[in-house]
């Protein structure tokens, strides 16, 4: 954040949130990080590894519950946990990005025509407007143009595109829409996946984008075995692994193209497989993947590896969201 007289003086104001889908307040950590002070940070989330995650760190938190419970008129915000009387200077959100992803274009049902999950920008965009914050921040995935055209003009902004890997060594590529006047694009930081790994070797420069299904071996309610793991990265693009050395990687990867023999893969040909070539290929740990997030490592210590890596998943990356916030003027 450029530093002068003017920032330093608004930067001593106590700022209001309300963080709608919150998550596990990254938002919190992401205006700290960019030099202001929180007064107070209003969070609407109703997943309980979520909320823990929160006070653990902020137990300051004014946790308000279902964002479809929320209103906001004359100066008081009406939530199902009570009415605070209060100003706000902050909305964002994010919300459920799996309607709008590419990678779901395959769903009967994507982008605003999905009512059960799109219906929570809806809701969102409510709050919004009832609230007219000074500042607004929403966030999601790079979408179909017509649901961004759609999106935009209910905004009354133009997103900024901007890809987490310029400040972390993830690929995130997102969207962001916001009144925040001058936002421009961050500096590439050049970090790199391997710089943020407590061990290991990594084939690739940037982690894929953070997955809550690439911490354990399921996927979609079916176990995988290690050989569709790899499979399943090397071949399909999902997910982040870590192997003990550049040589296993590349056995896994000869042990592979062998199995398949130039033929497209199946569970019969994998199923069939009971070699140990891949057991010791990993997915990311939990202070990885929140590294890859900007986020602290303890901020996640109290939580199991699965739950870590769907919260984290499902989060903002931090940095992304500090350099946003940046421009921010009183």
């Amino acid at each position: 954040m450029t530093e002068n007289k003017e920032k330093n003086n608004y930067c001593e104001k106590n700022w209001k949130l309300l963080s709608l889908c919150d998550g596990m307040s990254c938002g919190h950590i992401a205006l700290e990080k960019a030099g202001f002070k929180v007064g107070k940070y209003f969070a609407s989330e109703i997943k309980d590894v979520a909320i823990k995650v929160t006070r653990d760190n902020y137990p300051e938190t004014i946790h308000i519950g279902d964002v479809n419970k929320i209103t906001y008129k004359d100066g008081v915000l009406h939530t199902e946990v009570g009415d605070f009387e209060t100003n706000i200077d902050i909305v964002m959100f994010g919300s459920p990005c799996q309607s709008f992803s590419r990678a779901m274009i395959k769903e009967r049902k994507i982008g605003l025509e999905d009512p059960e999950r799109s219906g929570l920008f809806y809701e969102c965009n409510r709050v919004l407007k009832e609230v007219n914050p000074k500042y607004f921040l929403m966030e999601n995935v790079v979408m179909k143009p017509e649901d961004e055209a759609v999106i935009s003009e209910m905004m009354g902004v133009k997103p900024i595109r901007i890809n987490s890997s310029l400040v972390v060594g993830q690929l995130r590529d997102r969207y962001y829409w916001t009144n925040i006047p001058g936002v421009t694009v961050p500096e590439d930081k050049g970090v790199t996946l391997q710089s943020v790994l407590n061990d290991g070797y990594v084939p690739n420069e940037k982690a894929k984008c953070l997955c809550k299904n690439d911490s354990h071996g399921y996927y979609n309610g079916c176990f995988w075995t290690p050989i569709k793991r790899f499979h399943r990265f090397y071949y399909k693009s999902f997910g982040t692994m870590v192997f003990p050395s550049k040589e296993y990687f590349d056995n896994c990867l000869e042990v592979t193209k062998r199995i398949l023999d130039g033929r497209k893969s199946s569970a019969k040909i994998y199923d069939d497989y009971n070699g140990h070539d891949f057991d010791e290929a990993r997915y990311l740990w939990k202070d990885e993947r929140a590294r890859l997030q900007g986020v602290p490592e303890e901020y996640v210590k109290n939580i199991s590896e699965k739950d870590a890596a769907d919260v984290l998943g499902d989060g903002w990356t931090v940095p992304v969201i500090a350099h946003i916030f940046s421009f921010m003027k009183f």
